[in-house]
């Protein structure tokens, strides 16, 4: 009983370990999808009427949402942008194959562990609760999971590239994200009094379970029409002139309708925007596209088949 009663105590003691202040300006409440969406264009980010409904939803909801979509479409920027213009605080979770609960939730400083064993050893006289206190908030690791249980409503969860992690993760993350409470059996058990708002990014290397999808709402992001990649691209490069700007774009679309290994994303027409800004170029002829065509082409077959078609590419022909 006197073990379960510390276990008790270092719960409510962990809850107030480092309290987190409040951002300031944070939104606790926003009106309308329009609202949301010219929050986003504020923080950089063009969101379509259908993402920025399904982020109003998710957050009014208290739900998690689930983004899957081409590599470079924009999928990584909504939590940044989320959680900036919502004035919470972005934890993130890289998933990678063979991620474990440990790297996500919590784990224990061993090597300060051990040097307060070597302390205690050369005591003549150990306190009851010494080894137990081994096993105390001071000697916890929170990892983003744990993090964000704590943080609650302060903070934005990115949870990114699920699909990298295994099955085994993905069931637990499940069941994590049905209570948002974590049990630590040596100090007991941590539950968010409001969860945090949780994005998940996919790039679909595989399929996830109907359970998790089940959990969450989706949202499939795709590539945005060439009017608006125009529109992004001159708010996130302000300085290019929008013939600059249309030119890129039109070659890009005509680019993503070839065969190519790795299609370009929207983040490739950014980058080949600000290479040919940073080289003072005004115009996208056959020789600057040659020359830079490795901001925007990334693998070495699909660069040979690109040059074979380079000049209908930028002229359009």
């Amino acid at each position: 009983m006197a073990r379960q009663a510390r276990s008790r105590g270092q719960a409510e003691h962990l809850g107030r370990k480092h309290p987190r202040p409040r951002p300031r300006r944070r939104r606790t409440a926003l009106n309308s999808v329009s609202e949301l969406t010219d929050l986003l264009r504020g923080g950089g980010y063009l969101a379509d009427r259908g993402l920025s409904t399904a982020l109003h939803v998710a957050l009014s909801l208290g739900r998690p949402i689930l983004l899957e979509g081409e590599v470079g479409v924009g999928k990584t920027e909504v939590a940044k942008v989320l959680a900036a213009v919502l004035g919470r605080r972005l934890i993130r979770l890289q998933c990678y194959e063979g991620i474990d609960t440990n790297q996500a939730l919590y784990e224990w400083d061993y090597a300060r562990q051990m040097l307060q064993i070597r302390a205690l050893s050369e005591r003549e006289v150990v306190a009851e609760d010494s080894v137990d206190k081994l096993f105390g908030p001071k000697f916890l690791l929170e990892r983003p999971l744990l993090d964000a249980v704590r943080a609650g409503d302060q903070a934005v969860l990115w949870i990114d590239e699920i699909d990298r992690a295994d099955d085994e993760f993905e069931a637990f993350l499940l069941e994590l994200l049905s209570d948002f409470q974590i049990t630590i059996p040596e100090i007991g058990t941590i539950k968010a009094e409001t969860p945090p708002l949780v994005v998940l990014t996919s790039n679909r290397t595989r399929e996830l379970h109907d359970a998790l999808k089940r959990r969450c709402l989706y949202h499939w992001v795709g590539y945005p029409s060439p009017e608006r990649e125009v529109e992004i691209v001159l708010v996130r490069a302000p300085g290019v002139s929008e013939t600059l700007a249309r030119k890129v774009v039109a070659a890009v679309n005509r680019l993503r309708e070839l065969d190519l290994a790795k299609p370009p994303g929207v983040a490739e027409t950014l980058d080949w925007v600000a290479t040919l800004d940073v080289l003072g170029e005004t115009d996208l002829d056959v020789r600057t596209a040659d020359d830079t065509l490795g901001a925007v082409v990334k693998e070495r077959d699909d660069l040979e088949l690109v040059r074979e078609r380079l000049e209908d590419i930028v002229s359009g022909g």
